[in-house]
């Protein structure tokens, strides 16, 4: 009675409802998983439905083995997705910040600068600061987030002595171009080889001037870096590969700088393509931590020998050759490595500003490499159609790379959420490898089109439509009433048949 009762119009409007509801579900999660990288739903059915529902059970024996092994995959994972210090890394003052008052948007996240914050505090304070005022001063001006009470604490602490800190943070944050910068680094060198000479006389006499002394190397080692690239900036190109290479023979044990990315790009630049193979055969060891630098200027000097007579037509005719096939051994190589490299040294992605710090084998890494590195793959002829007709091909040698690789570990598969947190909101970040779309997607899709459609059709023809719906709903009822009556007649022949049984053993 309740369905001979219903018209057309509620089912359209029933109809209506639903389309407009799962479709709302739709553009909600569509926009969930550009953002985070995975299902709304499926995430909070997981982290919270599961544990309610009895689907983890900790104090179980048994999974000792099994949590053991996921501490040890996500210790694994951490390490994997480790974040670098850019060797290569803008001025803040001189390069991003007029970013920001051209474009109104913000380069660089909070993570990356906080990381930046810890970095300083590192390599510029010691236990000692509080000796000297203007130092104590400094150390507090590291830990501020505001930019201009960093700037003030840098006067202040340069009103009471010449500080090197302080110099290095003006360079870095008040100065608004690189002649500025380059400046106020030639003041900080003269402040900071005077306290390096001063702790090396007295680095043995204790725990406190040895942590002085290293806190004093530190700060002479990053003002030199930048006065070159300051150097390199300004077209001083040759002065900046001899303060690099000065640098990397008075210093050599601080590799953690990775000074050597910044003289290949230099020797790149000039041309020198000699003196960067010498540098790469020093670098490129199996017992040095990969970049994208080194993996893909290894590549760029192979495909240099054989990019300008290149043809994928004739390569097809006559197969490659051992020059040939070594470059592109050199390609599928660096590509294994960092494979969002191709896209923006391709033109494929457009570039941003690369971040403070990368994540080796992640999307920032290839932002960064490929925004130093572009003009000098195209400046050799052929070499980016080397690439564009080869780099696909490595991912048919890894059809699983995030369980097995072929020359380097498998693709860590952290590295999407950090780069997330190391680019701005505005970049759509590199993926690899492309994730399916979660279930939940293609069901709301599907549910938003099916109910769209029953809409549609229950407002051109309600009179039909309207007999399909009471003959839809009366399945499941028919179905219902003739599983009662199957089970009423079973229970009458199970009763007869206990009877006559009963009769029988009685008789």
């Amino acid at each position: 009675m309740f369905l001979n009762t219903l018209t057309p119009k509620f089912y359209v409007a029933l109809t209506g409802t639903s389309s407009l509801i799962s479709g709302l579900i739709l553009i909600f999660e569509w926009w969930y998983f550009r953002k985070y990288g995975t299902s709304f739903i499926e995430q909070v059915s997981v982290s919270h439905l599961r544990p309610l529902l009895g689907g983890v059970d900790n104090s179980s024996p048994t999974n000792s083995n099994t949590s053991n092994g996921d501490a040890d995959s996500s210790r694994q994972s951490v390490s994997e997705c480790k974040v670098w210090r850019n060797p290569l890394n803008l001025f803040r003052g001189a390069e991003y910040n007029r970013y920001t008052w051209v474009t109104g948007r913000e380069p660089l996240t909070y993570y990356d600068m906080n990381l930046s914050a810890q970095d300083h505090q590192t390599f510029f304070t010691c236990d000692s600061d509080h000796l000297r005022p203007a130092d104590a001063i400094m150390q507090k001006a590291w830990r501020e987030r505001n930019p201009q009470a960093r700037i003030s604490a840098a006067h202040e602490a340069l009103d009471l002595e010449d500080c090197a800190t302080a110099y290095i943070l003006l360079a870095e944050e008040e100065a608004t171009t690189i002649v500025e910068a380059e400046k106020l680094f030639k003041q900080a060198l003269k402040a900071g080889e005077s306290c390096y000479r001063r702790s090396q006389q007295v680095q043995h006499h204790g725990a406190q001037h040895e942590a002085q002394h290293r806190r004093d190397t530190n700060v002479l080692v990053y003002i030199k870096r930048r006065l070159a690239m300051c150097s390199r900036k300004l077209g001083r190109t040759r002065e900046a590969v001899k303060m690099m290479r000065d640098l990397m023979k008075e210093f050599p044990l601080l590799s953690m700088f990775n000074i050597h990315e910044n003289l290949l790009e230099s020797l790149l630049e000039l041309q020198a393509y000699a003196d960067v193979q010498a540098v790469l055969a020093k670098y490129d060891d199996i017992s040095l931590p990969k970049s994208a630098t080194i993996c893909y200027t290894a590549a760029l000097l192979k495909a240099r020998a054989v990019s300008d007579k290149f043809s994928p037509e004739a390569a097809s005719r006559r197969g490659l050759s051992p020059a040939e096939m070594n470059a592109v051994e050199a390609i599928h190589r660096a590509v294994e490595f960092n494979p969002h490299v191709p896209k923006y040294l391709l033109e494929m992605k457009s570039l941003i500003l690369p971040p403070e710090h990368i994540l080796k084998r992640g999307d920032s890494e290839a932002i960064a490499y490929a925004f130093f590195h572009l003009q000098h793959w195209k400046r050799v002829e052929g070499a980016l159609n080397l690439l564009h007709c080869t780099w696909e091909g490595t991912f048919r040698m890894i059809p699983y790379p995030l369980e097995k690789g072929h020359l380097f570990y498998p693709y860590p598969i952290c590295t999407e959420t950090a780069d997330r947190e190391l680019l701005p909101v505005f970049h759509e970040v590199s993926v690899y490898p492309k994730k399916e779309l979660p279930f939940f997607i293609l069901f709301t899709a599907g549910l938003c089109s099916f109910t769209a459609m029953l809409a549609l059709l229950t407002h051109q023809f309600p009179e039909l439509m309207g007999v399909f719906a009471k003959a839809v709903s009366d399945v499941p009822y028919r179905c219902f009433s003739l599983v009662l009556e199957e089970n009423t007649q079973g229970a009458r022949r199970a009763a007869l048949w206990w009877s006559e049984l009963s009769i029988m053993l009685l008789l």
